[in-house]
């Protein structure tokens, strides 16, 4: 992402910290005991938030579900109720869950939300009696509402654990694919199948929804938190205790960047928004609403919420979701004479977009966003628009085509890989980077929501639009896809190294970020850490006039 500040100041600080931290990289995590316990359990939320998306997908074409459910698999308008009202909760839990974490701590909200989550999978579980359908229906509901916070787990680590959390969300979806190939054989694949079948892939998101419930109850309170509600001292043996007590001076530094930040965003909440910077529950609540309406109210930062909305739109609505929840529907119609066929295909479509994250998420900052959107968005519609060819020419005659059916498949892989390097990692990155320091959380959260809902639509709908509209389904997302890449070239700026001053200039709000950077350089000054980055800036010069001059006298002698 692009740096926070951009100054030199902010690169001599990175340079302090890992001085005084002793080592960087994956390295750095296994320094301690501590440190490693919360990476596990931020990969442990972000599994678990994988698994949940896709797991329903094979669930919902299993023999066994089918009976049970009824016309809730067989119409499809209520199928997609049936799949899409998880991501109605998960949206209505974004707008409480900022108030949780702010209000009771993160650590709470997390322990709150998981219990919302194990709640839902318990009620979809039981679901097996005579009101199993109205059960699945409100269990889904709840666990959206609970999986939104589960996937938030962040750790109190930085840099390298905000991969690990995405390929944890990736490898979550790869093994619910899997496990439903694998559980749709327990009694057979027929009308003698088990309802074990499909109880068992949804029993099972109970496994590491109870680990990351127990765990997180050993975990300490987030330092930032802490700091935030005048818990200095407790803050700083927080630290300590991540840290390993390794070195006095490196938590130091990183207590007074936390206070600094926490200052920031109190100071700017004074500035903006007087009336609700008295700490209560009910300002805290206020507050994100109406920090997320200030942002519609003057033509630069709209522009932004334009950017923001429209990539998660775009996102939504290339596919990727109609693909991770109704994959085996979708292989069914393109002529998979099995159930357990389409099973495999599925399994398939997990593997590739976890394994296309992977290089993306190392080489992103070095390509950039704007060309790796763009670029991905034409690739996956021109398999969307391949498909829809091979699905017209082909779709009554599929039992003697089989051949034309598996290029359909193998352009629905490449389909998935290509979201997996492009559109699933870079929409997050541009949400993030478009704002100014001081509107980033309102602004993350807008998306964040744009988000959910567009995923909730587009759940909805993808029955209704595969029965009604069969090939023309892929037509419209290659449609929409291609006309994704065309907003991205005409109204969204590479934000690849740019500065936030000069965020400001691309959308004409000039002053915002300097006015930012003003404020904060104020309190480092205040709290001395504008000294202790100075002073690594005058080693950085000094070491590099030493260089020079050891240059010359090499070039001198030879």
């Amino acid at each position: 992402m692009a740096p926070v500040l951009g100054s030199h100041a902010e690169d001599a600080a990175l340079k302090r910290r890992l001085a005084l931290a002793g080592s960087s990289g994956p390295m750095a995590v296994f320094q301690n005991l501590r440190v490693v316990g919360i990476a596990m359990f931020a990969c442990l939320g972000g599994l678990l938030y994988g698994y949940n998306q896709g797991v329903f997908s094979g669930v919902l074409t299993m023999t066994a579900f089918g009976n049970h459910m009824g016309e809730y698999t067989t119409n499809s308008t209520k199928k997609g109720w049936l799949t899409s009202i998880l991501e109605l909760g998960a949206w209505f839990g974004t707008l409480y869950s900022g108030f949780l974490a702010e209000t009771l701590s993160r650590k709470h909200a997390i322990l709150i939300n998981t219990v919302v989550f194990i709640v839902g999978v318990i009620i979809q579980c039981t679901g097996v009696t005579s009101a199993g359908a109205n059960s699945i229906l409100a269990g889904r509901f709840i666990t959206g509402m609970g999986v939104d916070n589960a996937e938030c787990a962040p750790p109190e680590i930085r840099g390298l654990l905000v991969g690990l959390q995405q390929f944890s969300i990736e490898f979550g979806i790869m093994i619910s694919f899997w496990i439903d190939y694998g559980t749709n054989y327990i009694g057979g694949t027929g009308d003698g199948q088990s309802d074990a079948a499909w109880l068992v892939p949804l029993c099972l998101q109970l496994a590491p929804a109870i680990l990351l419930f127990v765990g997180m109850i050993f975990m300490p309170y987030s330092p930032r938190w802490l700091v935030h509600h005048g818990r200095e001292e407790e803050a700083r043996k927080v630290i300590a205790q991540l840290r390993g007590d390794r070195n006095d001076e490196a938590v130091e530094l990183e207590f007074l960047e936390i206070k600094a930040q926490s200052l920031f965003e109190k100071r700017s909440i004074a500035e903006k928004f007087p009336h609700l910077s008295e700490p209560s529950a009910m300002n805290t609540a206020k507050l994100q609403f109406v920090a997320i309406g200030s942002l519609f109210k003057t033509m630069p930062m709209f522009r932004r919420v334009i950017v923001a909305t429209m990539t998660m739109f775009f996102q939504q609505w290339t596919g990727i979701n109609a693909v991770l929840y109704y994959a085996p529907t979708i292989f069914a119609a393109l002529g998979m004479s099995t159930n357990t066929t389409s099973l495999l295909a599925t399994g398939v479509v997990g593997i590739v977009m976890f394994v296309t994250t992977i290089p993306m998420m190392l080489y992103v900052d070095k390509i950039g966003r704007k060309s790796v959107l763009i670029s991905g968005a034409i690739a996956m519609a021109v398999c969307h628009l391949i498909i829809a060819v091979i699905f017209a020419k082909n779709q009554h005659q599929w039992p003697t085509h089989q051949s034309a059916g598996w290029a359909a498949v193998v352009m629905v892989w490449l389909f998935a890989a290509n979201f997996g390097w492009s559109w699933g990692p870079c929409a997050w990155i541009i949400v993030a980077e478009v704002w100014p320091l001081s509107a980033r959380p309102y602004g993350i959260a807008l998306g964040a929501s744009a988000n959910w809902m567009n995923n909730f639509i587009v759940g909805q709908v993808t029955p209704d639009m595969i029965t009604g509209m069969a090939y023309g389904t892929f037509i419209f997302f290659g449609l929409i896809t291609l006309l994704g890449s065309v907003f991205v070239w005409v109204f969204v700026p590479e934000t690849k190294q740019l500065t936030l001053e000069e965020m400001d200039v691309i959308f004409g709000s000039q002053g915002v970020a300097a006015a930012d950077k003003e404020r904060i350089d104020q309190i480092h000054r205040e709290l001395g850490l504008a000294d202790l980055y100075a002073a690594e800036v005058h080693e950085d010069v000094k070491e590099s006039e030493k260089e020079k001059e050891s240059v010359k006298e090499k070039e001198t002698a030879e």
